[in-house]
């Protein structure tokens, strides 16, 4: 805006020698600022130090220069800082490396649009990578931009096509009870129970085998999930805290695995509070490569009459489905499978055909019910009417006079 001498108040406007204008202003920091671009006439000048002098009032302004950072170096900041799992980790800097850093490392943040990532998504596509790692991303960009808005580096994440990180996979294959017995009696003993405690738990496979006897509670029932083991890409094994802060729960146990458990533990878990509940022959903690031709996993999965491409993870879905299909609500749900969010436990809320079943034969139930008692009231009614129509209810009484 202009005072009374024709000065603005905010910024300055002046005309270059090429006939064009610059605009600048003075930045909450006290550091002149120059308008990204020149304009052709004065009025649009005045108009975006207006634009510029709003978003101070309102605090929304943001210091361009902060967004001059290149992409690239940011993301690789934000993926070595951020509170992230060692698997976790090591996840986003492949997907980083073989989906992001290409495409986008060289534009600097302020010069990220939506285009530029519709762009990007069509092209990782177009090139041949899945739905499933592009949607995954797509999710590690945004997640990036998100701590760019906080940091003030950029107005509002680009991030914005709809739908964009999600994948719907296949329906993952679930066991019924007598085919989760059929393959854990299949396993050698000492891993019996880690399949049984799998699918009728729904805990996770580092969960399971980062249990101690210190986290077993056999008496009450519950199992404690305090930690998880993690394998990483070079074959290491690292212990931490479970995937989020929903992870740290008590699990309840089924009576029937608490037998089971017992007579495990008593057999082959390690010695000591601290010793681990579920181990390698030798001892030593499980890695999914030893378990699997240890068991001989895909033959013995067929022989339970389970599909071929059944995964040891498929028992944590088999007890989620188990649950939800018990009757837990939602929150329930969420706290057994240690997820902060409902997305997941929804999944295991999905009409499934038994559970309809049981859904129509107790609304059944409940018509019949109705229906009988409607017919009682009408046999009732007829009884009265003809017990009226031997008396006097149908007959002419005398009126006093």
């Amino acid at each position: 805006m202009a005072n009374r001498k024709g000065r603005r108040r905010f910024g300055w406007v002046r005309k270059l020698p090429s006939g064009r204008f610059q605009a600048s202003y003075l930045g909450p920091d006290g550091r002149r600022r120059m308008a990204p671009e020149t304009f052709e006439r004065k009025g649009d000048a005045d108009r975006w130090l207006s634009v510029v002098e709003s978003e101070v009032l309102r605090g929304e302004w943001t210091d361009p220069l902060l967004g001059r950072v290149p992409f690239g170096e940011y993301g690789q900041r934000w993926i070595t800082e951020h509170r992230l799992g060692e698997r976790t980790r090591e996840e986003y800097r492949s997907l980083w490396r073989h989906h992001v850093a290409p495409y986008l490392g060289h534009i600097e943040l302020a010069e990220l649009s939506t285009g530029t990532i519709r762009s990007w998504r069509a092209n990782l596509l177009g090139d041949g990578r899945s739905e499933d790692r592009t949607a995954k991303a797509y999710r590690l960009v945004r997640a990036i931009l998100n701590t760019a808005v906080d940091d003030g580096r950029i107005k509002r994440n680009p991030c914005r096509i709809k739908s964009a990180g999600e994948h719907r996979t296949a329906e993952r294959a679930t066991a019924s009870v007598a085919q989760v017995y059929a393959l854990a009696e299949r396993m050698p003993d000492r891993f019996r129970v880690l399949v049984l405690a799998a699918a009728f738990t729904g805990l996770r496979w580092g969960e399971l085998i980062g249990l101690r006897r210190c986290d077993v509670d056999l008496d009450g029932s519950v199992l404690y999930v305090r930690r998880r083991l993690a394998q990483l890409s070079r074959g290491g094994m690292q212990t931490g805290a479970p995937k989020s802060t929903a992870g740290v729960r008590n699990v309840a146990v089924p009576a029937v695995l608490v037998a089971e458990l017992r007579r495990h533990i008593a057999r082959f878990a390690g010695l000591g509070a601290e010793g681990l509940v579920f181990r390698g022959e030798k001892g030593a903690m499980l890695r999914r490569g030893n378990f699997g031709r240890a068991v001989e996993w895909p033959a013995m999965v067929v022989a339970a009459g389970l599909p071929a491409g059944f995964h040891f993870h498929d028992l944590r879905h088999t007890g989620n489905q188990l649950a939800a299909n018990s009757g837990a609500t939602t929150r329930e749900l969420m706290h057994r499978m240690g997820h902060g969010s409902m997305r997941a436990a929804l999944v295991y809320q999905h009409a499934t055909t038994d559970r309809d079943r049981n859904i129509a034969d107790a609304l059944g139930a409940l018509i019949d019910a109705g229906r009988k008692d409607d017919e009682s009231d009408d046999e009732g009614q007829g009884q009265d009417d003809e017990d009226g129509d031997d008396g006097s209810a149908g007959a002419l009484v005398p009126v006093a006079q």
